[in-house]
């Protein structure tokens, strides 16, 4: 039933861009798994006119694949740190898997627009802009919070180190690795020639 209401919602944004029937002409027949291991499965596949979604477990031509909270804030292009830090895995035709996303994306719905079917255009705008300004002040109330507990555990407790000493830190450890390495190669010649009558 939510997967049969989330692909109405995706196919009713095709008719508005070139570019998202454009995707899913060139994707016809191919198909997307999305997956959070031991939670669910789904399948995306472009008919060529049409997007489908169903549970299932037949194959696919690519596969994304990570926890649920990280395949959101990809899928939704809110970041793409998770893909960055490794917890969302790409398998199969990375082409494929991005023309999908591309896809998504474009498909994705305009909450102001859908408002306004339902409210007017005035009080959608409305409700969109301040929508937009409680997102904006939440993310950065959250990165000053993030920012300053990091400044209190790394400053004031001690319990953490600090930016900088932790960078003098590593670059102190590579550069001992790679004396270290030097002094390796260094050692091998010499037991060559020693070795060398």
């Amino acid at each position: 039933m939510l997967l049969a209401v989330l692909e109405n919602f995706l196919n009713r944004g095709l008719p508005r861009s070139v570019r998202a029937r454009q995707l899913c002409t060139e994707l016809d027949g191919r198909r997307l798994a999305i997956e959070a291991p031991a939670l669910a499965r789904f399948v995306v596949e472009s008919t060529g006119v049409a997007v489908r979604i169903r549970r299932s477990e037949e194959t696919a031509d690519a596969a994304i694949i990570g926890g649920p909270l990280s395949l959101l804030i990809v899928g939704t292009g809110w970041s793409r740190e998770p893909a960055a830090r490794g917890e969302v895995e790409v398998r199969g035709d990375a082409e494929v898997a991005a023309k999908f996303q591309e896809l998504m994306h474009l498909l994705g719905p305009d909450v102001e627009e859908e408002l306004a079917l339902v409210v007017g255009d005035v009080p959608a705008h409305r409700i969109g802009r301040l929508a937009r300004g409680a997102a904006d002040w939440t993310r950065r109330a959250a990165s000053t919070l993030w920012q300053d507990l990091g400044e209190y555990a790394s400053h004031e407790r001690g319990d953490l180190v600090s930016r900088p000493e932790g960078e003098t830190f590593l670059h102190g450890v590579d550069a001992l690795r790679e004396d270290v390495d030097r002094l390796a190669a260094r050692l091998e010649q010499i037991e060559r020639r020693v070795a060398t009558p």
